[in-house]
């Protein structure tokens, strides 16, 4: 079924001096990136979850393949409950997708109390292309990764330029950096750690989730930004905390040299921090640097230990897989997979200079 299209939302504000801009990190990529425009429309950007399972096509939920235009998440999921006749919080969904996109993502509903098909219900932004039954309740984090579809609107004069630098991303990876709407309109979520952390006044549980996400976002690009403008990014280091890309799992890594062959493959990677309480860590030479950045937050740091979040890695590098690239009379096409929890974002801000003219 074919979603209808959605109004225009309103631009976000322009940000304040005093907030955090929207795209304050280096890029990591030297040469000349041409100016070019993103995302002027929700077709210029399109996105489709993939699932690390198939439906059983049994049991007590319906998943729902849900394409949507220009509506976020929290509305899907709002309208699909009423729909069902059960409460928000018992729909399920793997993730947040953008408001301003063609997405399509997955929900779970109970079936215990749907009356009519699922398959046939759409609301004024969005619809359900397929449905079946699964056992389980879709959970946050249950994604493989997601595939990118995306229009760069260039001049013809930079169209050659773009594509080579995306062939080279291809290739080499890009900073696995957390995107500007982790942390909310002008640092917003970001601004809310900090006054929680202050002893300010305590948010609702959906919002203390996005200030302490922010936070240790913000650390973590910190570091990434430090090591981008040192150069070692993309090489391990001594001590360094290697992560297997697409698994929770790495290692401390005693001897660089001798992971030389898996790193450029990109079977490994150089982790940054998602600060906490434990976790596991670098040592030696990496750790020293790590620390070294993270002390000139330690009101983030506090904050996130007396919140008792726990540590955790995440690799400073992601590699676009299933590259391609078409040309049209507006610009490039290009498309990619990225694993959960990484942000194209990180990959077009390599290949264009966002925002400039084009």
């Amino acid at each position: 079924m074919t979603a209808g299209r959605a109004r225009d939302p309103v631009p976000p504000a322009a940000p304040s001096p005093e907030s955090l801009p929207d795209d304050p990190w280096p890029v990591a990529h030297p040469g000349f990136r041409p100016p070019g425009r993103f995302r002027l429309e929700p077709e210029d950007f399109r996105v489709t979850e993939i699932l690390p399972f198939e439906a059983e096509g049994e049991g007590n939920h319906f998943l729902l393949r849900v394409r949507k235009v220009g509506v976020n998440t929290d509305r899907v999921a709002k309208d699909l409950a009423r729909l069902a006749g059960c409460r928000p919080r018992d729909v399920g969904y793997a993730g947040l997708k953008d408001r301003y996109a063609v997405a399509v993502q997955h929900f779970t509903v109970p079936a215990e109390k749907v009356a009519d098909d699922p398959r046939q219900w759409a609301g004024p932004s969005w619809g359900v292309e397929a449905g079946d039954r699964v056992r389980k309740k879709l959970k946050r984090g249950a994604l493989a990764g997601n595939a990118f579809r995306l229009r760069l609107h260039l001049a013809p004069a930079g169209r050659e330029a773009a594509a080579a630098r995306f062939e080279r991303v291809l290739s080499r990876g890009v900073p696995n950096y957390f995107g500007p709407q982790r942390f909310g309109r002008e640092g917003g979520n970001l601004a809310g750690a900090r006054r929680l952390f202050a002893g300010g006044a305590q948010p609702d549980r959906r919002l203390r989730g996005l200030y302490l996400s922010a936070a240790r976002s913000y650390l973590f690009n910190r570091v990434l930004a430090t090591r981008i403008g040192e150069g070692s990014w993309g090489r391990l280091l001594e001590g360094e905390y290697a992560v297997f890309p697409d698994v929770n799992s790495g290692f401390v890594v005693t001897d660089p040299a001798a992971e030389t062959q898996r790193l450029d493959a990109g079977d490994l990677h150089p982790s940054g921090p998602l600060p906490g309480v434990d976790g596991p860590g670098p040592r030696g030479e990496a750790a020293k640097l790590e620390d070294r950045i993270l002390a000139a937050e330690p009101g983030l740091l506090e904050g996130l230990r007396v919140a008792e979040v726990k540590g955790h890695r995440r690799a400073l590098r992601v590699v676009p897989r299933d590259g391609s690239v078409e040309s049209d009379a507006g610009g490039l096409w290009v498309g990619f997979l990225l694993p959960a929890g990484s942000f194209a974002t990180a990959v077009v801000r390599e290949v264009i200079s966002v925002g400039s003219p084009g």
